[in-house]
């Protein structure tokens, strides 16, 4: 009888995981029922939604962010139940279980977006006016050019011109020309309300058309309504634009304007339409002014390709004849002029301008102008004197056209494709974009710098062609294209070496295709809506190295993918569905393991035997543990990013310590004692970029970058130390960010290690016991050039004491001070204190509802009156954006008068009890003028007509600096 109990308490464990999975089993045709009834009513809100928003946005505005953002919610949950609910009719009876599990969380997640969709205010803001600046290259010919600019400036200003036509052959330069025009439209305000650039695909259809449109007016369209419902929407939308120019770069069949959605452009309603083409028909049926760009004259084309090559080349009247004679080769087309002069760029032997020329008329000899034109394209090839720079040209050309390539990605794909090789990361990347630079510079990828500072590069369509046909036995490339049926077994030759489907909408791969490609090297799926590969789609490519399905929707890979023993790189970022990799023991050539945003709960069996891993993502929310000792299998690991959801995912600091040729690090330890176990090993080779968590936190690690930085984030961590000397930072920690420290009234009780003399920024969060942030006489942070300070509660004021004297070089370089939910804080300095933070330019104050005074005037005693010297009185001289917002108990910035002669912005939002505002006026002729530098003041319209002014001319200087759109 004893042990009954026992046994019927281990029936009741084994069986209530029993009983759960049978309940799953038996439900899941009824939860499918509710699923589907649940997903109407969430699809008719959403309908609901749709037909407002079409509705406010006829009135000029744009869709918020939040709303946007529940809209495409709502449309990857449907997709999601429309996999789900095709599964469950194929499932079969082991399935059946796991598939009620995933159903009932779906009627959560649906049920969930039905509670979020409660918007009640506007779904929409106002618009932005359209800004984008191109970059441009010189216009080349001079004459020819200006007088073609020209035409098209006339034809744009004249009432009477509605629609345009620019054509002209591949390579002449007309979206160079309509890029100079959009940037004078965009520099001349008052001309048109915006001016906006789509370029045209070969391949777009009037559905895509109408998407591009959208995107790029900011609207938003239904994509499950027919075309001419779509066209009926956008058409009211861009009735209520004002007046724009809708410049269509590249087009390459007409269209009726009213199937696209797009109003006639008339005299009342201002607008215009200018396309550029190749075919001189498209303009004649869309009713267009024609324009045509003409070839260069045989001057400018001398003049152009003088510029391109040098005028240094030409050491000989010899060498100048005949460079002419290759000048005339290309046929007075400006993208072949170029192209060819860089390629000779450098050269001054006789013999090699002789070949040159030998070769040009040899290729182009008898050939039609198309032809003749890649010739002439394919000789600039040719003459590249590195085979590398040959096959990163060929690799440009797998993705899709007129798409804008990021350069780190880019360079990721040549070292996996064993373009790039360099014994460092870091090596590698820096051959890579010496390299690219050098195709930019011969004109054969056109780069640019994006407003983030992010480098792309962009292959012209005729240089990709060119590519293509250099490739089109080797090469399978159908990118970008809106394919939906996988290509059939006769398009996979058995002499393949690299296919490119990537941003298709391929779903799935026909069970009858197995290609037998035995010298196919790199296989690019990304950004498909992929869901599934049969075992025997891989069975004859066991000379395969790269496989890319990142962005897809697959949710298991199959087995047969465990005998690729050549695969060097793996790339399944972004497959969020994926919850199944088969092992990976025979895959002993990997490289790169890229398992970041993927479903997976547990690593991947036989990862261990990776030992050649160099790159390994484990940005993974599922992911629970690291098996303990795997970490150092993988000594030639150069980056390493590991996060999970679970708190059980965290670094033992020793192994991470073994990787010695770690480059990039981003990951959590178990403890400080792990940092400083990893922080002491950094002496004989640091990372280039680290991002090292210390402690539980919610924060995820922020998304892989080319360079993380040089991060360490603690949070309440120090007690379990026991002594504040254990604490060991990196030498070389750049950011700084404290969190839940309690046990500190100032920054100066915090553990002195980590004072690091490189430190740039620091931000503390969550620490009560913080009163002030320097104490008298203390010696901190003296390189420190942000500082951010969040929810301290009991945070008093920023010095301790009036007048104090720090040492000369605290806060020397301080530019950037944030301040927000103080919930006690009064007043944060006085006077005499501001003169330590001389280098501010930027200073925020928000969300401290108890804030009265952020500058406290202070009287001066004989000990600090130095400070006060006619040089430096200037309190804050450098500051340019001051922004206050939610302070209701603020009554004054300052008692007397701030110069700020740098302010370029002021804003202030949600303090009703300010009344004055602290700025010294120039003043001219007995006039008061605005400060130098003022940009805006963003404020409500209700607190600027309340404020006090010692005279009205001040508040006439100040007003159309206001912005009030808030």
């Amino acid at each position: 009888m004893e042990m009954i109990g026992p046994i019927l308490e281990l029936l009741k464990l084994i069986w209530e995981p029993i009983g759960k999975q049978l309940k799953y089993h038996r439900s899941v045709g009824k939860k499918m029922v509710v699923l589907h009834r649940k997903l109407q009513v969430l699809n008719i809100r959403k309908e609901d939604m749709e037909s407002r928003l079409r509705a406010e946005l006829r009135s000029g505005k744009e869709i918020k962010k939040e709303v946007e953002l529940w809209l495409q919610s709502v449309q990857g949950a449907c997709d999601e139940v429309e996999i789900i609910n095709r599964e469950v009719g194929e499932a079969k009876f082991f399935s059946r279980a796991r598939l009620g599990k995933r159903v009932a969380k779906k009627i959560k997640q649906v049920e969930e977006l039905y509670k979020q969709c409660n918007f009640p205010d506007n779904l929409v803001v106002d618009a932005l006016p359209s800004i984008d600046i191109f970059p441009t290259t010189t216009i080349v010919g001079d004459n020819t050019a200006k007088k073609i600019m020209e035409e098209i400036w006339r034809c744009l200003m004249d009432d009477g011109i509605r629609k345009i036509g620019v054509y002209g052959m591949g390579g002449i330069g007309k979206t160079t020309i309509m890029k100079h025009i959009s940037n004078q439209l965009q520099s001349q305000t008052g001309l048109f309300d915006q001016a906006v650039w789509i370029t045209v695909s070969k391949t777009a259809n009037v559905f895509q058309l109408q998407n591009g449109i959208a995107r790029a007016f900011g609207l938003i369209i239904p994509e499950s309504e027919d075309e001419t419902m779509r066209a009926a929407n956008l058409y009211s939308m861009l009735r209520a634009r004002g007046s724009y120019v809708l410049i269509l770069d590249d087009l390459w069949q007409e269209f009726y304007l009213e199937d696209v959605g797009i109003p006639e452009p008339t005299s009342d309603n201002k607008c215009k339409l200018v396309l550029t083409t190749r075919l001189s028909d498209i303009c004649s049926k869309m009713g267009c002014r024609k324009i045509k760009v003409p070839l260069l004259s045989e001057e400018e084309t001398w003049e152009l390709f003088l510029e391109k090559v040098g005028q240094q080349q030409i050491v000989s009247s010899e060498i100048e004849r005949i460079a002419k004679e290759v000048a005339e080769e290309c046929g007075r087309l400006p993208l072949a002029i170029i192209t060819i002069a860089r390629s000779m760029k450098g050269v001054t032997d006789i013999c090699e301008w002789r070949n040159a020329l030998e070769e040009l008329r040899e290729s182009t000899k008898g050939l039609n102008e198309m032809k003749r034109v890649y010739e002439q394209l394919k000789f600039s090839y040719l003459h590249l004197q590195d085979e590398g720079l040959r096959q990163c040209l060929l690799y440009c050309a797998l993705y899709p056209e007129d798409l804008d390539i990021g350069r780190k990605e880019l360079i990721e794909h040549l070292v996996a494709d064993d373009i790039i090789e360099g014994r460092t990361r870091e090596a590698e990347f820096d051959k890579g974009h010496a390299m690219l630079n050098k195709l930019e510079n011969y004109c054969l990828l056109e780069g640019f710098i994006d407003n983030q500072n992010n480098r792309w590069v962009k292959m012209h369509d005729l240089i990709r062609d060119m590519a293509l046909q250099i490739t089109r036995t080797r090469f399978l490339v159908k990118a970008g294209i809106n394919l939906r049926e996988f290509p059939t077994m006769e398009k996979w030759t058995e002499n393949l070496e690299k296919v490119s489907l990537m941003h298709n909408f391929l779903s799935e791969i026909p069970s009858a295709i197995s290609p037998r490609c035995h010298s196919l090297s790199t296989l690019l799926l990304s950004s498909t809506h992929m869901t599934q590969i049969r075992d025997i789609f891989f069975l004859h490519m066991n000379a395969l190295q790269v496989l890319n399905l990142s962005d897809t929707n697959i949710v298991h890979l199959p087995n047969s993918l465990s005998n690729l023993e050549n695969l060097t790189t793996l790339s399944l970022r972004g497959c969020t569905r994926l919850k199944y990799i088969p092992s990976l023991s025979k895959l002993v050539s990997l490289r790169k393991l890229d398992l970041n945003h993927t479903g997976i709960k547990d690593v991947p069996d036989g990862m261990e035997m990776l030992t050649k891993l160099k790159y390994l993502n484990l940005y993974a929310e599922n992911l629970k543990m690291l098996p303990a000792g795997i970490l150092p299998k993988f000594p030639n690991l150069q980056f390493l990013h590991v996060y999970g959801g679970s708190k059980t995912l965290k670094l033992k600091g020793e192994e991470v310590a073994y990787l010695r040729k770690l480059e990039t690090f981003a990951g959590q330890f178990y403890s400080l004692n792990d940092l400083t176990s990893y922080t002491t090993s950094l002496r004989e080779r640091p990372p280039k970029s680290y991002f090292i968590r210390v402690g539980a936190s919610l924060v995820t690690i922020e998304e892989e970058k080319e360079s993380f930085g040089k991060v360490i984030h603690l949070k309440n961590c120090f007690a379990c130390t026991g002594r504040k000397d254990t604490i060991i930072l990196p030498e070389d920690t750049e950011t700084l960010v404290i969190e839940e420290y309690h046990n500190v009234s100032s920054l100066v009780d915090l553990p002195h290690q980590i004072y690091t003399g490189k430190l740039k920024r620091c931000r503390i969060f969550y620490c009560k016991g913080m009163e002030f942030v320097i104490l008298p006489s203390s010696f901190i942070f003296a390189s420190l050039e942000s500082l951010e300070l969040h929810y301290l509660d009991n945070l008093q004021a920023f010095f301790n004491g009036g007048a104090i004297t720090l040492a000369p070089d605290t806060f020397s370089v301080l530019r950037t001070l944030k301040i927000s939910s103080c919930r006690t804080t009064r007043k944060l300095f006085s006077d005499s204190q501001l003169l330590h933070l001389r280098q501010v330019e930027e200073l925020k104050v928000w969300y401290c509802p108890q804030m009265e005074e952020i500058i406290a005037t202070e009287e001066v005693g004989e000990s600090s009156r130095h400070y006060f010297s006619n040089e430096t009185k200037t309190l804050l001289p450098k500051l340019k954006h001051l922004s206050l917002r939610e302070l209701p108990k603020l009554k004054s910035i300052y008692g007397n008068v701030l110069p700020c002669s740098s302010l370029q912005v002021l804003q202030v939002i949600e303090c009703t009890n300010l009344k004055r505002i602290p700025i010294s006026f120039p003043q001219h002729g007995g006039g008061q003028f605005p400060p130098p530098a003022l940009e805006r003041i963003s404020a409500s319209k209700k607190w600027w007509e309340a404020l006090e002014w010692d005279h009205l001319s001040i508040k006439s200087a100040l007003e159309p600096f206001l912005q009030t759109n808030l």
